[in-house]
């Protein structure tokens, strides 16, 4: 049984005092860290407690996010189960993420599990990487990206897709002007479902971009873009929070707007269960963090590639509505769905 080694989160930019003490961090908490111009062989990279596996997973997701911690719950179960030495970091601020994985080349980890929400701050600390001959994996965001940039793998939900199955849903429940809220501007996963839902649906869509790290201000925007079009009937966000968010929306603006989202926790759970939310299209989050830890360990111990490093390994979607949600109820009120 392994103990993961959390790394402080970050939003501190290259060079600030704050991204050095991090780095100071990272060096404490994995073992065999040496200085950043060390030239020490790749051997030595298996220096873990018994020879252990040292993986860092490093996320663009925002700090106590609920569904990070899915993602991180997954990634300790498989470190758990294979023995690895897992660290976590993550900064939504796109060059705080990419000093982050720069600070575990430093590390000299074995493995580095990434997202590329932002692909192009992510392009040259993967390049590192690889130079290092530390092999990457993605998971979560950068299904188009992943490939161009030499990732190893992929783990995550073809967002297009989900997107256009969004779209195909709203026209078979009648809807006619849909508003798809987009909580992080320049987030290509998110800028992808929407898009893919306004492929394919027949009706109006609209975007809405909003702060999503300042809750009230999103209900506050939410109510206010439902007062001023009272035609909206569909209120589709990115996330499980917001939906609870645009529910609370729709009531203070006296709006008939129904809501929808993609993502899901135990709270999302009960409202759809419930009725106040229609349906929810569920990633597997959890499922994203395990795979990604459990593909670099297979392929560290057993030189496994998943998806044979041309192909995706899919997530999603899948869509949880009041029809089918006790069967997933007892997994998220367990905190792994």
């Amino acid at each position: 049984m392994t103990t993961p080694l959390p790394l402080p989160r970050s939003s501190a930019v290259p060079g600030s005092p704050r991204l050095a003490a991090l780095a100071a961090a990272c060096c404490l908490l994995l073992a065999g860290c040496s200085g950043a111009g060390s030239s020490a062989p790749a051997a030595d990279r298996e220096g873990g407690p018994a020879g252990r596996v040292r993986i860092a997973l490093i996320t663009h997701g925002a700090e106590d996010d609920a569904f990070w911690e899915l993602v991180r719950k997954g990634a300790e179960a498989a470190a758990d189960k294979d023995g690895v030495d897992l660290a976590y970091a993550s900064d939504p601020d796109g060059a705080s993420q990419a000093a982050l994985v720069r600070n575990a080349i430093r590390d000299k980890v074995d493995g580095i599990a990434v997202t590329l929400a932002k692909p192009r701050a992510m392009k040259a600390p993967v390049a590192a990487a690889r130079a290092a001959g530390i092999p990457v994996v993605g998971l979560n965001s950068g299904i188009d990206a992943w490939r161009s940039a030499g990732l190893l793998e992929y783990f995550g939900q073809d967002e297009s897709v989900a997107g256009r199955a969004v779209g195909d849903k709203l026209d078979g429940l009648h809807v006619k002007h849909a508003l798809c809220v987009i909580h992080e501007r320049g987030n290509v996963a998110l800028e992808a479902r929407c898009a893919g839902v306004k492929k394919t649906f027949s009706g109006e869509t609209d975007m809405l971009y909003v702060d999503g790290t300042d809750m009230d201000a999103t209900t506050a925007v939410v109510t206010t873009r439902l007062r001023q079009d009272p035609d909206i009937d569909e209120v589709i966000t990115n996330g499980a929070q917001f939906a609870l968010a645009a529910v609370q929306a729709a009531d203070k603006a006296g709006s008939k707007a129904e809501v929808a989202t993609f993502d899901l926790n135990k709270d999302l759970v009960t409202a759809v269960r419930d009725g106040r939310v229609q349906f929810a299209v569920d990633q597997q989050p959890y499922l994203q963090g395990y795979l990604a830890v459990d593909g670099l360990w297979l392929h560290r111990t057993n030189g496994n590639v998943s998806g044979g490093g041309v192909a995706p390994v899919l997530t999603g979607p899948a869509f949880v509505t009041r029809a089918n949600v006790a069967q997933v109820a007892g997994f998220a009120a367990a905190g792994t769905r």
